[in-house]
């Protein structure tokens, strides 16, 4: 657990430790103004608990969350527990992450929010100091003390009333929804991978969606990049049939289970009439990545955003011999006030991602949904 910055202040201990903290007993209503979350436990638990609402010190805000959306990450912390080594569930964790809402209090010395004012919160709050090499220089997704909510240990923001730090929120427009203010989130995470993959005008593109929420927010990032053309390949039709509708000109790919990383890749060649210059690989998956790297130009880019095994083999002299480059990527920085930008200015339209809404209270059907993939969901939110 990082122990400098913002650690002790959002510290779980404080919230678990409370006498008013309790989980909910299946179907219990809760009291209207009550600050209810969604946490998930060890024993891959999904409930609702009862927490006590905060109150802001200096420089913080108490914001009333409007829309979350359910993360995949938040789906896998539930059933598996841990992603990787360093961020393990191990005691009642808050989910969540998505978010966007109103303030409602703000804490002594805070002079750029007022009650009322809507927000999109950032929900990866490094340590901002001086000392710290990460933050100093802008790259703070590198910050050693990061507290990002819904990353064990620390609590999620899919709660009613969540506590946070002044200068870690964006204002939101007026035309822009609590809603879309919450999809900004994976929105940034896309927008960081166009940006470090170097991405131009007219680049031919390949994004590897394969059930993924942020495949289709850079499928919209690559289209507003001016990438041309964008092949876009999946394991599911429906899938590849929703990113048409969502981008009527990208070219689709439906990859067959058992097919090899280099018959994959000749699909692709057709589609995009020749070999692509930049692949965004969106699932983390090794087989994605090596018909990623064989669908490439010489001197091409694969940039790895999806999140897979710990060790994995990669065509290493057919990268060398084509002077293929892979990077990869580690959250986000610097991008929010970017994707309200776009967003509020009509170069993408998030809202055809959100396919089921739910009540903070239903929260629990919520995640049930999101993890089944029968039930078709792209995108689920929960509002208050």
């Amino acid at each position: 657990m990082p122990n400098g910055g913002f650690a002790d202040t959002y510290s779980p201990r404080k919230v678990l430790g409370d006498p008013s903290f309790r989980v909910l007993a299946p179907g219990e209503t809760p009291a209207p103004d009550a600050n209810i979350a969604a946490f998930y436990n060890p024993n891959h638990e999904i409930h609702l608990v009862q927490k006590p609402r905060p109150t802001p010190g200096p420089g913080q805000v108490l914001v009333h969350v409007r829309a979350t959306g359910i993360c995949g990450s938040d789906v896998h912390f539930w059933k598996h527990g841990r992603v990787g080594d360093s961020m393990v569930v191990t005691d009642e964790c808050g989910s969540g992450h998505e978010s966007a809402g109103e303030i409602v209090e703000v804490g002594e010395g805070v002079t750029q929010w007022k009650v009322g004012d809507r927000v999109a919160i950032e929900a990866g709050v490094p340590c901002s100091k001086s000392s710290c090499d990460y933050c100093r220089v802008g790259r703070y997704n590198a910050c050693p003390d990061v507290v990002f909510f819904s990353t064990p240990p620390f609590h999620g923001t899919l709660t009613r009333w969540h506590l946070h730090p002044a200068e870690w929120l964006h204002r939101l427009p007026d035309s822009l929804s609590f809603e879309e203010g919450s999809l900004c989130e994976p929105l940034v995470v896309a927008l960081a991978g166009i940006e470090r993959a170097g991405l131009r005008l007219g680049d031919p593109t390949l994004i590897w969606l394969v059930l993924g929420r942020i495949g289709l927010v850079s499928l919209l990032s690559a289209r507003a990049a001016g990438a041309e053309p964008i092949v876009i390949t999946d394991l599911f039709q429906s899938r590849l049939d929703f990113a048409k509708k969502l981008v009527p000109g990208v070219h689709t790919v439906l990859i067959e289970r058992g097919s090899t990383p280099k018959d994959a890749a000749q699909k692709i060649k057709a589609a995009a009439q020749g070999a692509v210059k930049v692949a965004i690989e969106c699932t983390g998956v090794e087989s994605s990545v090596h018909t990623a790297v064989h669908a490439m130009q010489f001197g091409g880019k694969v940039f790895i955003i999806g999140v897979g095994k710990n060790e994995q083999v990669f065509p290493f002299m057919h990268l060398s011999a084509n002077e293929i480059d892979v990077s990869f990527q580690y959250r986000y920085a610097n991008q929010y006030p970017k994707a309200i930008r776009l967003v509020a200015g009509g170069l993408i339209n998030l809202k055809p991602l959100v396919t089921h809404r739910f009540r903070l209270e239903e929260a629990v059907s919520a995640f049930h949904v999101a993890a089944d993939p029968s039930q078709g969901a792209i995108k689920v939110q929960i509002q208050d």
